[in-house]
């Protein structure tokens, strides 16, 4: 970039503005003169409107005729909408009347009480600061896209003799060769077992390396070649690294036809026990290139985009085509206006997408765009190649669009269908707790520990599109006021903690209006209609306490109580205001119940492990200042155990490779409690 963006103006506001389309000044511009002299009050237009756009030409006043990005903020200053411009002028100027806009378009006008710009050097910049702003700020009125979990890679280690295989998330802070994206954690699992019994690479720890004396099981089922303790030497490990990397990179025939070289040369010598283990290597490289689906022929590296609306719901199906395979699919549903085109949303989205993920070669899409040259440029400067973006008609390329078509509509479908079913569910459990209405946010809270220690609280969170997984929380139950084991002190401290942070935020009971989640469905309140609690009339009891103590009211309560020798389908619900009951062993409403139970149960008792797993593998070092996981491995490779450092001389600690005597004399005060 030839410059970094600069904050043009930045006044208080406030307004309220909605516009999800890409802003690429597809809207016929006003005449810049002409602006100036718009008439502001005409009677046709909303009061509200009006306003709106009194504030949008204040500022217009002052914009320049470059590039940049603009805010709009409502009177609370939340951002309302980002949006991008060739010239901020020209695009500003088409908010300033207060008439002749189509209706998202006027209620983003009539909210907006405050604007912030920022002008930047080229429009493709102005392009990606909206996309890294939309998704930091999460505007009202933007296409957000949602579900950005990071991609799983395939990575082969660089920074050790001999490489390791694995699983990498995040960022590429290691050294080493990575290859994907894959859709899911499962794609990579799969391919990577394959490709353990292909390359026979070792997938183990550098420190669980380093450790071994003796060959692991992985070694015993033919899935390593024992690297760890020479049981393949230096040269010819190399040999299998340089294969996997051939193998993913798309050289796959070439290692084929090497190996069933070197197989049947293998055989004609009589070494059959060798050519055995390159047959089952060969078979397993088959098992990789057949499990990948739909496998192009014609396109090596290729990203596929198709979009589907329907009941004013849009579903993005992405699929991953890497070394001419098919890598998985992953089905996307982002928010946006319901009177927005497929191409709009899909073009806001497509900048979301590859704002922190790198491009592959060729971009395919079922819609065509308007800013693909502006997206393709910027894209192609970032991964220092030609990104290529096309909308195929026809051939392999429209085949593979197609089909990712496909899978769009039957995955909007299965989210609709689920959505009526969840609502309905909702519904029938507002019906059986005496809700007035059905809730759209229900908390569930359960608590996990043994015998009192690595105590854990958990809410789980639902509402209409299903378990909210971004909402769930957890609460460390380590305070010096609650009693180990005290099932009803956890659950008064975690109710506690709750709602007092819910006061703390000061937002309101009745935060979303009918209107609101009239207009976008997906809209979530912070404040639980329905408290589940997994607990009898004890629980029910300490969470109604801690509820009245802080003044919660407009919140139900129920408590789902096991039933007798804990049988499911027999289990005993409390609300206020009715005697305990039962639901039918057959009723959908109980089902319903306990999968909410259960996600909870499920939920507390994995971050308990968790946390139970973490105290196993903690050692004495890790309390020491100044010892880092380098010089740890280095004690611990010296003395074995952290037992045997404790027992050691300050003289044997000094001859550590990587311990001086200052470390050294802090490691032996530790365990010896000297000052």
């Amino acid at each position: 970039m030839s410059r970094k963006p600069q904050n043009y103006q930045d006044m208080p506001q406030d307004g309220n503005f909605d516009d999800t389309r890409d802003e690429s000044d597809s809207e016929p511009d006003l005449d810049i003169s002409a602006a100036a002299d718009l008439e502001l009050d005409d009677e046709a237009a909303p009061e509200s409107v009006k306003r709106g756009a009194s504030v949008i030409h204040r500022h217009w006043q002052t914009l320049p005729l470059g590039p940049g990005v603009y805010r709009m903020l409502n009177a609370a200053g939340e951002v309302l909408y980002v949006g991008k411009a060739k010239s901020l002028k020209k695009r500003v100027a088409s908010y300033t009347r207060p008439t002749g806009h189509v209706q998202r378009i006027a209620r983003m006008i009539a909210q907006t009480a405050s604007m912030v710009f920022m002008t930047t050097a080229t429009e493709t910049e102005a392009l990606l600061l909206e996309a890294n702003l939309i998704k930091q700020l999460k505007p009202r009125f933007n296409v957000l896209m949602r579900d950005d979990k990071s991609f799983p890679y395939i990575l082969v280690t660089k920074d050790h003799a001999s490489p390791q295989l694995t699983k990498h998330r995040g960022g590429r802070n290691r050294k080493g060769d990575y290859f994907g994206p894959f859709a899911n954690a499962g794609a990579v699992s799969r391919t990577l077992n394959t490709l353990q019994r292909a390359f026979l690479l070792r997938t183990c720890t550098d420190s669980y390396f380093e450790n071994r004396t003796r060959p692991c099981l992985l070694y015993q089922i033919k899935r390593c070649s024992g690297p760890c303790t020479d049981e393949i030497s230096r040269d010819d490990y190399a040999e299998l690294v340089a294969e996997t990397r051939d193998f993913l990179t798309g050289k796959s025939v070439a290692v084929r036809e090497r190996l069933a070289g070197d197989m049947h040369k293998l055989a004609d010598a009589y070494e059959y026990e060798r050519a055995g283990r390159l047959r089952d290597r060969i078979s397993a490289l088959s098992a990789i290139q057949g499990s990948q689906g739909i496998n192009p022929r014609s396109v090596e590296e290729a990203d596929v985009f198709a979009i589907t609306q329907e009941a004013g719901q849009n579903c993005i199906q992405v699929f991953f085509f890497r070394t001419f395979q098919n890598w998985g699919n992953r089905a996307y549903f982002p928010r946006a206006d319901k009177d927005l085109e497929p191409e709009e949303v899909l073009s806001a989205f497509l900048v979301q997408f590859y704002e922190d993920k790198p491009a592959p070669e060729l971009v395919l899409l079922s819609h065509s765009v308007e800013c693909h040259e502006m997206l393709s440029g910027a894209l192609s400067e970032r991964m220092d190649r030609k990104v290529e973006i096309a909308t195929p008609q026809r051939g392999e390329k429209r085949e593979l669009v197609d089909h990712a078509l496909t899978n769009a509509r039957e995955a909007l479908a299965r989210k609709l269908a689920d959505s009526s079913a969840q609502n309905k569910l909702l519904a029938a459990l507002g019906t059986t707790f005496g809700l007035a209405k059905p809730p759209r946010r229900v908390e569930i809270f359960d608590n996990s520990h043994i015998m009192g220690t690595n105590a854990i609280g958990a809410m789980v969170v639902a509402g209409p599109n299903g378990f909210m997984k971004t909402h769930y929380r957890t609460y460390n139950m380590d305070s010096v006021d609650i009693t180990p084991g005290d099932d009803y002190g956890m659950m008064r401290n975690m109710l506690k903690r709750r709602f007092e942070r819910l006061i703390k935020d000061a937002k309101p009971q009745n935060e979303l209006s009918e209107t609101q989640i009239a207009e976008d469905p997906d809209a979530f309140p912070s404040w639980p209609d329905l408290l589940l609690i997994d607990g009898g009339k004890g629980q029910y009891e300490a969470t109604r306490q801690i509820l009245d103590e802080l003044g919660v009211t407009g919140v139900a309560l129920a408590a789902v109580a096991k039933g007798p020798d804990r049988d499911a389908g027999r289990e005993t619900l409390l609300v206020e205001g009715k005697a305990p009951f039962r639901l039918g062993m057959r009723d959908p409403t109980l089902y319903f119940i306990q999968r909410l139970r259960d996600e909870a149960h499920r939920f507390a008792i994995g971050t308990h492990r968790a946390r139970r797993k973490k105290d196993f593998t903690k050692s004495p070092l890790d309390e020491i200042d100044g010892i880092g996981p380098k010089r740890k491995r280095a004690l611990l490779n010296a003395f074995g155990t952290a037992k045997a450092i404790s027992r050691a001389s300050l003289e044997d600690l000094e001859k550590v490779e990587g311990v001086n005597s200052a470390t050294a004399k802090i490691v032996y005060n530790f365990f010896h409690d000297l000052a």
